[in-house]
């Protein structure tokens, strides 16, 4: 059994400026972000990018991560709380965000990227997949610090009490989550995508992929106090990724059969 060292959320102090962990993890995700897609720009098999439209890419995606997130916070998990305290959709630095609200965000800023670069929408989402997951994995490391987000009860060896909340040893799924959702679909993204593939199908293999982890991961981590588990026990979480997998298989089915 492990303790949680209980770090402290402000990573530096800066006179009347605070600098948080998480808001430093976001500044890493947009970072390799850029990172990873000057490569794909130079390396990569999809021909027509440069970096001009790559700095273009990024500033749609933040406003859709930041604005999707929030609002997917709020109607997916709080809404009547929410449309009780309406000023409180603005508190972000309360906490609350959610990546399928986010997910939905991005895709709508994609498509308005789409429309001003004269450019398919899939192309453009086939493009940015590769270099989203390392972006995860530093958002989970952040909840890591922060000590949020945490697992269910368990009494596996790398179990972690989490003095904030309580003594009960639990599930460490942020770490989980940083490992699935983070590295392991990172690579295998990044490896499917170094090849020509056709349109879409990187699309379809990152929505079956995220699906898929943050399911079987949801089954490790104590799911929203407001909330609890939902219909047959499955997570708020859990609801929302069965659709990303269901359109992840058409999309790559799709993809194939169309052939370009």
């Amino acid at each position: 059994m492990l303790i949680h060292p209980q770090f402290d959320p402000v990573a530096l102090h800066l006179g009347p400026l605070a600098i948080r962990w998480y808001g430093l993890m976001y500044l890493l995700a947009f970072g390799l972000f850029l990172l990873l897609g000057r490569q794909r720009v130079k390396n990569g098999p999809q021909p027509g990018w440069d970096v001009r439209q790559l700095d273009d890419l990024l500033f749609y995606g933040v406003l859709g991560v930041v604005l999707g997130g929030r609002l997917g916070y709020v109607l997916f998990y709080q809404p009547a709380h929410f449309l009780a305290h309406p000023l409180e959709i603005f508190s972000v630095w309360q906490g609350g965000m959610a990546f399928h609200g986010g997910f939905l965000g991005v895709l709508v800023a994609m498509w308005l990227f789409a429309r001003k670069a004269g450019k398919s929408w899939l192309a453009i989402t086939d493009f940015i997949a590769p270099l989203v997951p390392l972006g995860l994995a530093a958002g989970r490391l952040g909840n890591f610090i922060n000590g949020e987000l945490w697992g269910r009860p368990s009494d596996v060896p790398w179990a972690v009490v989490f003095p904030q909340i309580d003594s009960v040893a639990r599930h460490p799924s942020q770490l989980y989550q940083f490992a699935l959702e983070g590295l392991a679909l990172f690579a295998l993204l990044w490896l499917f995508s170094s090849k020509p593939r056709p349109t879409g199908a990187v699309s379809g293999l990152f929505l079956i992929g995220y699906g898929s982890f943050r399911f079987l991961v949801e089954y490790t981590r104590e799911p929203d106090s407001f909330l609890g588990l939902l219909a047959l026990n499955l997570s708020m979480g859990q609801w929302l990724s069965l659709p990303m997998v269901v359109a992840g298989i058409a999309m790559l089915r799709w993809a194939y059969r169309k052939g370009t």
